[in-house]
């Protein structure tokens, strides 16, 4: 069951409406890096999480954060189109709005919603779910949830860069305080449960004689003109405790050369890719 304040989270004002701005603000809601796939992908791992209901209860309560950033965001997108032209007419009387309604804000943002936000991102593509994470494995979905807050904050900031309006400045430099603990937040969640290096590999519940262990542990250099990049993963412990870090270079195949042999018949191939004695 879910509560819901009339009251948003943060203060959101504008002090300046801004078209385009509106529809970058649509990258937050319905992109990759925004609100809708945070706040989907928490709600859909609480449902799977098993074990430790401390992580389903944080889980679920981040992810209705999340949807309080969606209405934020979207009462921003509705406040930079205060003032958008609603005809042919109006449009073509004011020039600045006109030209940032032709040089890139979003006309949907007229034809489809009444000058309010919409489930898409900044090119109108609609959030189709493809992006939510939710492996029923904590430490997996725990990266993942910090990989998704970095791009986020990542967003929020250049957001930040890209505009004047002191309102949004404000609004935005929330977006990025909050992220900047839910990065952490999920980081404490893999700490407490024993930390990463016993968290390793994913999933750590994985049989030993499952895994070609001689493979694991080193980085393989394909590059034929360079040597291979020298750093932490290619010489030291292996952060999981089992091995050792080494590099191999340019290792010859050990696989055989891939054929498939005769097409059958009434399979739609070539007379002459069909084996004639069958």
């Amino acid at each position: 069951m879910f509560h819901h304040s009339a009251k948003l989270q943060y203060p959101v004002k504008v002090d300046k409406p801004n078209p385009e701005f509106a529809m970058l603000l649509q990258q937050a809601i319905g992109g990759v890096e925004g609100e809708i796939r945070v706040a989907m992908q928490y709600f859909f791992q609480a449902m799977g999480t098993r074990g430790d209901d401390r992580i389903r209860d944080l889980l679920m309560s981040t992810a209705t954060e999340e949807l309080a950033h969606v209405e934020m965001l979207g009462h921003a997108v509705a406040l930079n189109l205060e003032g958008a032209p609603v005809s042919y007419q109006e449009a073509t009387a004011k020039d600045p709005v006109m030209n940032a309604i032709l040089g890139g804000a979003n006309p949907r943002h007229l034809l489809s919603s009444g000058l309010s936000a919409m489930p898409v991102n900044a090119n109108g593509v609609p959030f189709d779910m493809s992006h939510i994470y939710a492996t029923g494995n904590v430490a997996a979905d725990m990266l993942a949830n910090v990989t998704a807050e970095a791009s986020g904050r990542v967003l929020a900031s250049r957001l930040y860069n890209w505009t004047d309006d002191h309102g949004m400045k404000d609004f935005l430099s929330f977006l990025i305080a909050r992220d900047t603990y839910h990065q952490q937040q999920w980081l404490a969640v893999i700490e407490e449960l024993g930390g990463l290096g016993a968290h390793l590999p994913v999933p750590n519940s994985t049989p030993e004689d499952h895994e070609a262990t001689q493979h694991s542990y080193y980085y393989l250099n394909t590059l034929l003109d360079k040597e291979a990049p020298k750093g932490r993963w290619g010489e030291g412990p292996s952060f999981d405790g089992r091995s050792q870090f080494s590099v191999r270079n340019q290792p010859a195949p050990e696989g055989q050369e891939p054929t498939l042999g005769m097409a059958k018949e009434k399979s739609g191939a070539q007379k002459e890719q069909i084996d004639p004695s069958k």
